[in-house]
């Protein structure tokens, strides 16, 4: 952390509570009868509350996107290169909302949340949560802060998810769906290395059946391998070959199974710290969200008929080195949008950081995002 705060950052910014006393009735048709939501805002709302964005965060994400909790921060918030004074969200000319999704564990309610009916941590008994009841939480929160109409909500990878879901669902408050590297349904591929980690999860000795805290204990070795599978999903072959090769931690061979090679220190390393910030019941919510994510099942499996719904216009990015979720996922939406008659650009930007690039500020990226920001700016100024 500089001793000064550079000229582009949001400053030092303190997150926000909000609690809902109404219940909130899930897809799953059970409900929570009360429940809290983690958010921080940068930037100014005008005064007709039409500048405000939100920002919808992926899988392991947060509601610290941009900024410094206090000048002993190391790092900045998880989108701060995206988010500031002249970034491509602008925060003086956007009132920007990003929050702890319902069932994170970052302060919103969640696993680690003490149950109102049992008087401790929900823990497994926490109801499955999907983007549907994301979205529906989030309209709580817009109405918290009266904002009627969003100038955009936007999210890479689960965040644009949530964005699509948004355009659907509630068409009349959005104008703007921003998309990055993201899909409207997973692959069987990905629902398979979500399983793989989920059961990396709950074979560890210590999960507990999902009890773990009181058992004073973490299932760590399960969270580091499904860390460490989901990290090599995110990067690319070209980029894990750019940043370690071959590369050893010593130059001769030991002949045996200690880490070896640099990306396995650095795999090793990932996931020891994931282990230590994220908690196991809210990982094995967060992918069973994803997996259930297919909008286009509620129209009779038709994506067209879908987002035919929407009334916005949409602007989705993917990334050429991007497997995870590759363009073709991104072009079969946008397909399904043009067939459904909507207004949307699409921008395939070559990259060579794998999934991982919706993070990254590279230069074609910052480019083609800060004018399809800047378009959205000037339709709310005009």
């Amino acid at each position: 952390m500089p001793e000064t705060l550079p000229p582009d950052s949001v400053g030092l910014v303190k997150p926000q509570t909000v609690i809902f006393d109404a219940p909130l009735t899930l897809q799953s048709g059970r409900a929570l009868p009360s429940f809290e939501l983690v958010y921080e805002t940068y930037g100014t709302l005008n005064s007709t509350r039409s500048n405000a964005i939100l920002i919808c965060h992926a899988l392991s994400g947060h509601h610290h996107a941009a900024g410094y909790h206090s000048m002993d921060e190391r790092k900045p918030g998880w989108w701060d290169s995206c988010i500031g004074p002249g970034k491509p969200i602008d925060t003086q000319r956007f009132f920007v909302v990003c929050l702890n999704n319902l069932g994170g564990c970052h302060g919103s309610t969640g696993p680690q949340s003490i149950n109102p009916e049992t008087d401790r941590r929900y823990g497994p008994d926490f109801p499955v949560i999907t983007v549907k009841d994301w979205v529906q939480s989030q309209v709580r929160l817009a109405d918290h802060l009266g904002i009627s109409k969003w100038a955009a909500i936007v999210g890479g990878s689960l965040g644009g998810m949530q964005a699509l879901q948004w355009a659907i669902d509630l068409p009349d408050r959005v104008h703007h769906a921003v998309i990055i590297a993201s899909t409207p349904k997973l692959t069987a591929q990905n629902i398979a290395f979500n399983e793989v980690a989920r059961k990396a999860i709950t074979t560890d000795p210590d999960f507990h059946a999902g009890r773990y805290h009181e058992h004073n204990t973490i299932p760590k070795r399960g969270l580091m391998l499904a860390r460490m599978v989901g990290h090599i999903t995110y990067l690319s072959d070209l980029s894990m070959g750019e940043k370690f090769g071959r590369e050893m931690r010593e130059k001769a061979f030991k002949y045996g199974f200690e880490v070896e090679f640099e990306v396995e220190r650095y795999l090793n390393y990932q996931g020891e710290r994931f282990s230590e910030n994220f908690d196991a019941n809210t990982y094995l919510l967060m992918t069973r969200a994803l997996d259930y994510f297919d909008p286009a099942k509620d129209y009779e499996n038709s994506l067209v008929d879908a987002v035919s719904q929407a009334k916005c216009s949409f602007f989705v990015a993917a990334f050429t080195s991007d497997w995870r979720f590759s363009p073709e996922r991104s072009e079969q939406l946008v397909n399904a949008l043009v067939e459904a008659g909507k207004r949307v650009c699409y921008a395939e930007i070559d990259a060579p950081h794998g999934h991982d690039a919706f993070l990254i500020p590279s230069p074609r990226y910052m480019d083609v995002f800060s004018a399809n920001m800047n378009r959205i700016a000037d339709e709310v100024n005009a």
